[in-house]
This record gives structure tokens, sequence and C-alpha cells, in this order.
């Protein structure tokens, strides 16, 4: 079968210039609107599969292994844990054994008025020790007792504020009294950084609770040649010959994989967007094609009559019509990557960015190819239907 040169197509895109515009753009936008469903997805999931530390696994009370939340386990749990355990990580005689406190509390900007639901986390110093992906980047610790907390980088996206209505020194209110804020901590590409961490003694207080949430200790990965070490087994173990505290062990990374789980349904939702978007964009763009391509049909019949055979003609419309779609998706790639790519985005959990990666790039241009090429099918094979001597008397 004897195809149409290349350039053919290309020349066609010039024809019209703003047949040409508003395939570009119509592709750019709806291809940007698919990067940013997928970004989501992306950023939800990585924000949720980079939480909490390789070795890091927390003891929560049995039950509630879907949201540390609701979890209540002994104050005494932590000094039990370490003193029965051998082989948690330890530096100059300090355990990484961080008792905690999760609660989702309303949360108000002193200086704006906004008000939100905020996760705080009660934590003790060793907290810093287990959780080694966060960093202070501004401030201090806070100390109990003086009414302090210390906030996350993305802290300002769950509040809805501007980033300077939290800088250290400012305030923010909540259980009926003003806290001052003495540091700044981030946590790239996880969940925490949209936390507030206030010392523990004050959150039980705050929470009116006398037992912690969970505990989260630091493993020294197990050394075959030395024998020195622990396992996941030995905690298990641990909460298994104990259950008189009613506890239950699962690495960190677990607990946040399952909680990206229960997020399926709202990573769907956004998938299903995205889907009903390019659904309208291959419609309009069917719509585009009619009118253009049955202006042609005489310039269609000729190349027949000149022996291009009905297969070849289809295969050159739809490579004009893919090159504008895939310019415009260049167009929207390149967007995305500039303007969307680490924008924060709040939920129920607190915050995380939007990721536009290699994975992103390619489901974006994937849609791109197929917009063009679904849509080109249905008007290119309805104007290659009529025979050549209608064709060449069409006007």
């Amino acid at each position: 079968m004897r195809l149409i040169p290349f350039d053919y197509a290309v020349r066609n895109l010039g024809r019209s210039p703003l047949r040409l515009a508003l395939s570009v753009g119509g592709a750019s936008v709806v291809v940007l609107l698919v990067i940013v469903a997928a970004g989501f997805v992306r950023g939800m999931e990585l924000a949720l599969a980079t939480t909490g530390g390789r070795h890091n696994v927390m003891i929560l009370g049995a039950g509630s292994e879907e949201s540390v939340e609701r979890s209540e386990i002994p104050a005494s749990t932590p000094s039990l844990l370490e003193a029965s355990v051998p082989g948690i990580r330890a530096d100059a005689g300090v355990a990484y054994v961080s008792p905690e406190v999760h609660a989702m509390m309303p949360v108000e900007c002193e200086s704006t008025g906004a008000a939100r639901q905020v996760m705080m986390r009660g934590v003790t110093p060793a907290a810093s020790l287990v959780h080694e992906q966060v960093r202070i980047v501004e401030g201090r610790w806070p100390i109990a007792g003086q009414g302090e907390v210390m906030i996350g980088a993305a802290s300002a996206t769950v509040l809805g504020v501007p980033s300077a209505a939290l800088a250290v020194g400012g305030r923010v209110r909540f259980d009926g009294r003003s806290w001052e804020i003495v540091g700044r901590f981030a946590s790239p590409g996880t969940i925490v950084e949209a936390e507030t961490w206030i010392p523990l003694a004050d959150l039980l207080a705050a929470s009116r609770r006398e037992t912690i949430s969970c505990v989260i200790v630091t493993l020294q990965p197990y050394d075959e040649a030395s024998g020195e070490g622990a396992e996941f087994a030995d905690i298990d173990a641990f909460t298994k010959t104990r259950p008189d505290l009613e506890l239950v062990a699962m690495p960190e990374r677990d607990y946040y994989g399952a909680l990206a789980r229960f997020f399926g349904p709202v990573r769907l939702v956004a998938w299903l967007t995205a889907a009903l978007i390019a659904t309208g964009g291959l419609l309009g763009g069917l719509n585009t094609m009619y009118a253009a391509f049955a202006s042609r049909i005489r310039e269609l019949g000729t190349l027949q009559a000149l022996g291009f055979r009905r297969a070849a003609i289809l295969w050159s419309m739809v490579q004009e019509s893919t090159l504008a779609t895939t310019a415009g998706s260049l167009l929207a790639c390149a967007a995305g990557v500039w303007l969307l790519d680490g924008v924060a985005v709040r939920f129920s959990m607190g915050a995380f960015g939007l990721v536009v990666d290699q994975q992103v790039i390619l489901v974006a241009l994937a849609s791109g190819v197929a917009l063009g090429v679904a849509g080109t099918l249905p008007p290119a094979v309805r104007c290659l239907r009529p025979p050549i001597p209608e064709a060449l008397k069409a006007a």
C-alpha cells in the first residue's frame, strides 16, 4: 500500500491557522486537566508510601489498626517495651522510643481568624530520633507547659492562610487558649509536614486523656554475624505475650499503606473526573473534525483518484490530527511541570503536593495521542465513505 508522504499532513496543519490553534489549545486544556488528576493521585500515593521510617514499628491499641486517632494504650507501654525487647536502636544510651498522641482538633490562626481541623501530634524529644525525615528549619523545639507548638511546612495549606501568618512568633488558638509558634519543621514528600507538633503532656491535657495513642520504635537491623539487633517479630511477640495491655504491632509504612488503600475511592473519583473531562474534550474534537473533514471531501476523492487507498488517506488524517494534539500535550506537560509540580493540596489527613513525574507525563502524552486518534477516526471514516465520483462532485 502506497502511503501519502508525511509532509502532506504537516502542510495541511497550516491551511487553517484558526483550526490549528483551536485543536492545540483544546488538547492542551484537556491534557492539563488529566495531569492535575494524575498528579493528585500520584502525589497522594507517594506521600502515604514514603511517610514512616523503614525500620519503624508502631504499637497501637488492638482494633485501632486503621486509625491511630482512635487508639488508646497505657502510658507505661514505652518503658515496658524498652525493658522487654532487646535490639531497639539507641544512641548514647537514649532509645529510639517515641510515645505519641494523635488527635484531630480545630485550630485557629489568630492573625487571620481562619480555623480548620488540624492533625495534632503530641511528642517528646524522642520523636526527633524515630522520625528521621523531619528537620527543624526554623526556630526550636517547643517546651512543655509553656504554651508552645511547632508547625509543619504545609500547615498554611491546611489552614488556608499565607505562610507568613504562621511564622515563628505567631500564634494559633485551640482548646480555648493561645499558643505561640516557636518552630517550623519540614518533612518533604510526606503528610507529616501538615501536622502541628506539641509537647506530649500539653496535648494530653488539651485532649482530656490519660492514655497515649501509640508508641513508635526504631529497630536496629538484625545482624546475623554478631547476633545483635531486632526484627518486627520481636515486637510482635511482645504484644502477644502481654494480652493485658491489648496491643498490636505493625510496621509504620504498613499503617500508611493501609491509609492509601482507604483513600482508594478518592483516587478512583479523580480518575473518573479526568475520564469525563477527556470524554468531553473528545466529543468537542469530533465536532471540529467533522466540520473540518466535511469541507475536504473533494480533496479526499482526488487523492483516491490518484491511486491512494482509503487506508492510506485515513492514516494521513490520523497523523495530521495527532500532530496537533501531541503539540498541545507537550504544552500542557510543560505547564504542568512549571506550574503544578509540588503545589500543595489539602485532604482529610493533612496535605500533600501534586507530583508531575515521568509516570504522569507518560499518562498525559498517551492521553493526547489517544485524543488525536479517537477524535479523527469517526469523522474520517464517514468522509471517506462516498464513492469517488460522488466525492469529486462534492461542494
